[in-house]
């Protein structure tokens, strides 16, 4: 989710003009024909477009709806020349004249070819739309899925390393050039500079890489950020082509590595085509006059809260320059769905991460839920839910809790805003407060399976981790080790392990550039890391790496005590082994009564720290020093 205070606004943005009521939709936001970018010009051929690009054969739902754009177009007959296991059912004209709906079902006996659509109005043509055949089925290097075993690695690709400088300069696009000068300009990061580090994030230890959008997100300003998309179906060009994209995905599986795509349902950017000419009014959540939304999700679940909260929540507004998409109507929804159904089947792609989840229609967040898992049953799917507390953070996962309005959530994981919190809260200041972090974790009944939830120490809409904590080295791998070792997906935001910092005052100060990922930069942290930045690199190194290497870490059961005397302790266990880890957050060294934990630790004599082999010889009493993190393998 971006800050909305931060985003960046067209010229004359915040005037506040009404647009008069339209008689046949409702009104349209006084200030869209402000922030909306210049329509380009017609095109002279026939159809300019179709969404989606093309479709497979084997699709589990055999319904196929095609929209076809160019100018004129629904004033055209469409019909479909004969193609075994394939029929065209019907067509739907829009308000727009530009835009003609295509209802196909392909039978499981259809293959692959391509199709005749003939389309006859004051002249006849015809256009070959592909049917492929599909690739994921049976391939176990796709759609794979994320579990606790996974260490996921986050990182904003105009911000890592430009790897093909003949991207830099695009004159098609709004924004053509880089500028590394600027915070809010391209600065040149590309999906080939991700790829040339693939061994830097295999020796971190990392298994998976979540990458803000790579769609195209042509917009005159602070387009970097990607989550003002402006085409559904094209990576953007500056990070590489879409055949490039697919092909990025198959050499990371090829590399060991898994790749999140970061998407967005509840917005696009204004300078979408979908924007620039509207296939209705009611594909956008429209208002008398410019409305944002509240940004409070209390109000979908709270049972005495009002339907204006409510609709101001779903239907406001992120930001001027995002067009609210209204996923009420079923044709919206049903093309939203294909979009992201046609990117895991393209690409293999292996997890979606959802920005700003809530803001979605919650019966539409159920209908994409359920025809991803039907579609991709192993495909996983995380959500940020930036809310203000553990349940109503549990409510946009999967959870125990009994539908709220009908709504019940197909998503397996949020992210763990609350536990993150809580984190800071028991790092920060004099009297850090560790009791947080138990109750964070207490929370759990509240999910179906809280060890699928995303943890992490900070992202690109947070100040920094090492900033938040003052810049002290040892609370920093008292955070690391608490990542790495707690239940859950643990999430790490790129340049974390070599202490890049600041505060997110504004976002761009935290999300600099990777030091090393271009041309001409002093410091290269892919080849050398002196000082502190390699002492953190080398202890989430050696953590990451063992975490991968011993399944009672990442996928054992975890006990955990009530803090007492500021130090915390909780257990990663299972038949195969059993680790200890210790968080004294008090300044002062703590003596520690071992026999406290005797229901884990019974059976075992000594523990070896196992980032730096320290080993503890005796179980029963033992003294922690201030602000130290202990990961204790427990030994016979």
């Amino acid at each position: 989710m971006l800050t909305f205070r931060l985003l960046p606004l067209l010229a004359g943005a915040l005037l506040a003009a009404t647009a008069p009521a339209r008689a046949t939709a409702a009104p349209v936001p006084a200030l869209v024909a402000v922030t909306a970018l210049a329509a380009p010009a017609a095109k002279t051929a026939p159809v300019s477009r179709i969404d989606p690009t093309f479709w497979w054969v084997g699709m589990k739902n055999p319904k196929l709806q095609l929209l076809v754009h160019g100018p004129g177009i629904a004033s055209t007959t469409a019909t479909l020349r004969a193609y075994a296991g394939v029929t065209l059912d019907g067509a739907q004209r829009l308000e727009s004249p530009n835009y003609l709906l295509l209802n196909l079902t392909i039978s499981p006996t259809a293959k692959p070819g391509k199709l005749q659509l003939e389309f006859k109005g004051r002249q006849k043509f015809s256009y070959a739309y592909e049917l492929k055949e599909r690739t994921t089925p049976g391939d176990k290097s796709k759609v794979q899925g994320l579990s606790q075993q996974d260490f996921i690695y986050f990182l904003m690709p105009d911000r890592f390393s430009n790897g093909d400088p003949k991207n830099d300069y695009l004159a098609s696009m709004r924004a053509p050039k880089v500028a590394r000068d600027s915070m809010y300009s391209r600065h040149g990061g590309d999906l080939k500079g991700i790829e040339n580090h693939f061994d830097y994030f295999r020796q971190l230890g990392v298994t998976a890489l979540w990458m803000t959008p790579v769609v195209e997100n042509d917009m005159p300003k602070a387009s970097y950020h990607g989550y003002a998309l402006t085409d559904y179906y094209n990576t953007d060009r500056r990070y590489g082509t879409t055949e490039q994209y697919k092909q990025f995905v198959d050499h990371a599986h090829a590399s060991g590595l898994k790749v999140v795509h970061d998407v967005v349902l509840n917005h696009m950017g204004s300078g979408n085509y979908l924007f620039l000419d509207q296939p209705a009014p009611d594909w956008f959540n429209q208002w008398p006059r410019f409305t944002r939304s509240n940004y409070n999700a209390s109000a979908l679940n709270d049972p005495y809260g009002s339907q204006l909260d409510r609709k101001l929540y779903n239907q406001g507004w992120f930001d001027t320059t995002m067009p609210d998409v209204n996923q009420r109507n079923p044709l919206v929804a049903t093309y939203l769905i294909q979009n992201f159904l046609w990117w895991v089947e393209y690409t293999g792609l292996d997890a979606y991460r959802i920005d700003t989840y809530p803001y979605s229609d919650p019966n539409f967040l159920m209908q994409w839920g359920q025809a991803m898992n039907e579609e991709f049953p192993s495909l996983f799917k995380f959500g940020e839910a930036w809310v203000g507390s553990t349940a109503q953070q549990a409510f946009f996962a999967r959870n125990i809790f009994q539908p709220v309005d009908g709504f019940k959530s197909n998503l397996e994981s949020v992210f763990d805003f609350q536990s993150t919190f809580a984190l800071y809260d028991a790092l920060k200041g004099e009297q850090p407060n560790l009791n947080k972090l138990y109750e964070a974790v207490q929370g759990d009944w509240m999910y179906e399976d809280a060890s699928r939830n995303v943890t992490f120490l900070d992202n690109h809409d947070m100040s920094r981790f090492y900033s938040v904590i003052g810049e002290d080295f040892a609370k920093y791998k008292m955070g690391l080790a608490w990542l790495l070792t707690m239940r859950g997906i643990p999430q790490l935001y790129y340049g974390t392990e070599v202490l890049m910092k600041n505060f997110s005052n504004p976002d761009g100060l935290v999300r600099a550039d990777f030091p090393g990922g271009f041309s001409g930069d002093a410091l290269n942290y892919f080849q050398a890391r002196p000082g502190q930045p390699g002492e953190a690199f080398e202890y989430v190194r050696k953590l990451a790496n063992y975490r991968k290497d011993h399944a009672f870490l990442h996928s054992g059961k975890l006990m955990q005590f009530i803090p007492q005397d500021g130090v915390y302790v909780y257990f990663r266990y299972a038949p195969e082994g059993t680790v200890m880890v210790m968080l004294n957050g008090s300044k002062d060294e703590k003596t520690v009564d071992g026999m406290r934990f005797a229901e884990r630790t019974g059976g075992f004599t000594s523990g070896m720290e196992v980032t730096t082999g320290t080993v503890l010889a005796d179980l029963k009493s033992f003294t922690i020093p201030g602000h130290t993190a202990w990961v204790m393998e427990l030994r016979k």
